[in-house]
């Protein structure tokens, strides 16, 4: 039995954070079903074409649910959404602030309906009536928490901030979502009755912010944006190689820059000189020592580098480009990759972190806009002369 298989998850989701914690549920064999806009759906939808004409978000965050269309706002949906809500185990949402209690979907109102269920409101910063803060009804997008956090701030060059690749605000909030919905089932399990969730993207990437900020805590300076090197320790970060590649490596301690001298640089008198005797003389002298690394690869692969780097026992890894990752080693040796049934074809996909055994989890299709709702809908009571009609007022 798959950990979740007897779960009912309803969500009212767009863009990343949510469709993320519930896709997640969902791998742990969840029953997931997705409430979207009739004719619209899920904006992620429609952020690219680059998965043979599906968008790139939507396919990774949205496998293996159920996909009714609703119209919310229409009144013949709310008997479908109490008959759903009946049933639930779960509801999670991250429509805008104050949406949902609009809607009638606010946890009070939610527990009168069925007592057991558990509500995940996720938002940008706090979704909280009683205590509101000044920032509840702003806007927030991944960027613009990545720069209300400060993480901004310490991401970049000393001339410019760089935001972090992928959507990480985003990510953060749905991990706390996936994992305190988690927690709150196994509460449920003890006390019988339901609760809820208020995740606020802010306060998710505040506490991935912990070193830094405890970095500052007496006032003193914020670590300096170093690009893809580390801010405080050194070396840390790539180095490019005399093939026109790069590594990065590691040094955490004294016997690795030993090491790191005597093995990989071959000059044994740099691991004692004044200036990079300790960390913090390697920190303030980095540019040299910089000098010395760049100048000694240079006559060096990339592999040839790695390969001392492996015999003085330094953390290293290759500098991958992104389609490196497809086909990335170690990933295919421990065979990481399955395919997913998406509405134009087969597509990979990476297995649910953490498990290997397909008795754990479930890897379903993405599903095509509304492609259950006739099915979910008829499960709820709702004949086929009912269905047409919701149809036909594009309730559904």
């Amino acid at each position: 039995m798959r950990p979740l298989e007897d779960i009912t998850v309803i969500t009212l989701e767009h863009a990343i954070a949510a469709p993320f914690c519930t896709r997640q549920l969902a791998d742990l064999g969840a029953r997931v079903i997705k409430i979207e806009r009739p004719n619209v759906g899920d904006f992620a939808r429609k952020y690219d074409e680059r998965v043979d004409g599906m968008s790139s978000h939507f396919v990774w965050t949205n496998r293996s649910k159920e996909s009714l269309t609703l119209d919310v706002k229409a009144e013949p949906a709310q008997d479908i959404l109490k008959k759903l809500i009946e049933k639930a185990d779960v509801l999670v949402q991250n429509l805008a602030p104050g949406a949902a209690s609009r809607l009638g979907l606010s946890y009070e109102e939610l527990t009168r309906i069925n007592p057991k269920i558990i509500v995940c409101d996720i938002s940008g910063y706090g979704d909280d009536l009683e205590n509101p803060g000044p920032y509840r009804d702003k806007k927030a997008y991944d960027l613009l928490i990545q720069s209300e956090s400060g993480f901004l701030s310490i991401t970049g060059t000393q001339d410019d901030y760089v935001k972090a690749g992928c959507s990480i605000a985003d990510i953060a909030a749905g991990m706390y979502a996936y994992t305190n919905i988690l927690a709150a089932l196994l509460e449920r399990q003890k006390t019988g009755i339901g609760k809820r969730i208020d995740v606020s993207m802010l306060e998710s990437m505040t506490e991935w912010m912990g070193y830094p900020l405890y970095y500052t805590l007496r006032g003193d300076s914020a670590p300096p944006r170093t690009g893809s090197a580390h801010a405080t320790i050194y070396p840390y970060g790539p180095f490019p190689t005399g093939d026109q590649k790069k590594v990065m490596l590691g040094i955490q301690n004294e016997r690795e820059w030993q090491a790191f001298c005597n093995i990989v640089l071959e000059q044994p008198e740099i691991a004692v000189h004044a200036n990079f005797i300790n960390n913090t003389q390697r920190s303030k002298h980095r540019e040299a020592l910089k000098k010395i690394i760049i100048d000694t690869f240079d006559s060096l692969t990339q592999i040839q580098v790695i390969e001392r780097l492996e015999k003085a026992k330094i953390a290293n890894a290759s500098v991958n480009e992104i389609h490196d990752v497809w086909k990335h080693p170690q990933l295919q040796a421990r065979n990481r990759w399955l395919e997913v049934d998406t509405p134009i074809g087969k597509v990979p996909t990476l297995k649910p972190v953490g498990l290997n055994s397909e008795g754990d989890f479930v890897i379903k299709a993405v599903p095509d806009l509304g492609e259950h709702s006739v099915d979910i809908l008829k499960e709820l009571g709702y004949d086929a002369n009912s269905i047409e009609a919701l149809s036909l007022n594009s309730v559904i």
